[in-house]
């Protein structure tokens, strides 16, 4: 395999093009003449085995070109003027989309992430709290709940956690909506106890991550209950979501969900970061966050950061104090069992 880059990267789980698998289909089908604006055979084809795989026959499913775009769409279409989303301090929304979500005239309310996440207690006092306080009607109402699985710590929900998640929003007649950028990540991770049907059963909207799992490009939002965002085609238009040869993304997700190729393709990837912990571990390496999926946060000493710089790519993350910064190896579906080693050579270099 031949790369263009000099030395390993591991800046993040979308460095790469597509899996093989899919750039074959994309290469066989490349002068069929189909519908546009994913109306065409292959997306038809990959809408229904994500239905089956979820458990939801009834679900509509449209493709988006990236998360940022999903997120935007999604959160638009479920709040009305006054509401906001509830979401981490951490999660993507309100870290690394440029304010996305505020430009569509909502705002990001914030609960403490508790190891990167949303704890059901935290979630359920937040509420109380807010009806609770006598100056509420004056306020931005929560409207809906954002989390991601895995989050953008790499942490995992627990299907307990989701279950007791789920039943608030519930609850508090809320939406809940789960971002699934890094989704094959999680499904692949030993540790992980949630499948695509419990999220199907207990989210009112979720998307299935294809840029950062194997993809061109392209995520699937899945809307269990199609009744929930009447005339969503229109809204995914009127964001300029809706690309014209929506069968590129079709192919795509028409491939991931043959075979089980989406459930196998983040394996490489977690048998790449369990290497990498391992050794770390093994170094005596402080980590920011315990991670079982295939973004791993360590603490290095700055002086540290230039020299492993120029033997690897990595992520920054964030400043730990006035001595120490907190970077991100991402490992991928493409990562390899070199690259691995190229890392831990970089690594016993500095």
């Amino acid at each position: 395999m031949n790369k263009t880059l000099t030395k390993p990267s591991f800046t993040s789980d979308y460095m790469e093009g597509a899996h093989p698998a899919i750039l074959e289909k994309l290469s066989e089908s490349n002068f069929d003449k189909t519908q546009g604006y994913g109306l065409d055979p292959y997306s038809e084809s990959a809408r229904e085995k994500i239905r089956k795989t979820c458990g939801c026959p009834d679900a509509e499913i449209h493709f988006l070109i990236g998360g940022t775009q999903a997120n935007a769409t999604v959160i638009g279409a479920l709040l009305d003027s006054y509401q906001g989303v509830l979401s981490s301090d951490e999660g993507h929304i309100n870290v690394h989309e440029a304010g996305a979500i505020e430009l569509g005239g909502h705002k990001v309310l914030t609960i403490k992430y508790n190891n990167g996440k949303i704890h059901p207690a935290d979630l359920g006092q937040w509420l109380v709290d807010f009806y609770n306080d006598g100056n509420h009607e004056h306020m931005v109402f929560p409207g809906m709940v954002y989390i991601s699985h895995p989050t953008e710590s790499g942490t995992l929900y627990s299907l307990d956690e989701l279950e007791e998640i789920s039943s608030i929003c519930k609850s508090y007649k809320l939406p809940l909506y789960l971002d699934g950028a890094r989704m094959a990540y999680a499904l692949a991770c030993k540790e992980n106890d949630i499948q695509l049907h419990d999220i199907a059963r207990l989210c009112d909207v979720f998307y299935i991550g294809g840029t950062k799992c194997g993809a061109l490009l392209g995520e699937a939002v899945v809307i269990p209950n199609p009744r929930l965002i009447p005339n969503f085609f229109t809204i995914v238009k009127q964001h300029g979501a809706l690309p014209a040869k929506g069968r590129i993304a079709g192919i795509q997700f028409d491939t991931l969900f043959s075979d089980d190729l989406y459930f196998r393709i983040g394996q490489a990837a977690i048998h790449a970061s369990d290497r990498i912990r391992k050794w770390l571990r093994e170094n005596n390496y402080r980590f920011l966050i315990e991670s079982p999926t295939n973004q791993i946060m360590i603490i290095l000493e700055n002086e540290k950061l230039q020299p492993l710089a120029e033997l690897v790519e990595y992520g920054f993350w964030d400043k730990v104090d006035d001595t120490h910064t907190a970077i991100r190896f991402a490992t991928s579906w493409a990562t390899t069992d070199e690259d691995v080693d190229n890392l831990i050579e970089a690594l016993m270099k500095i």
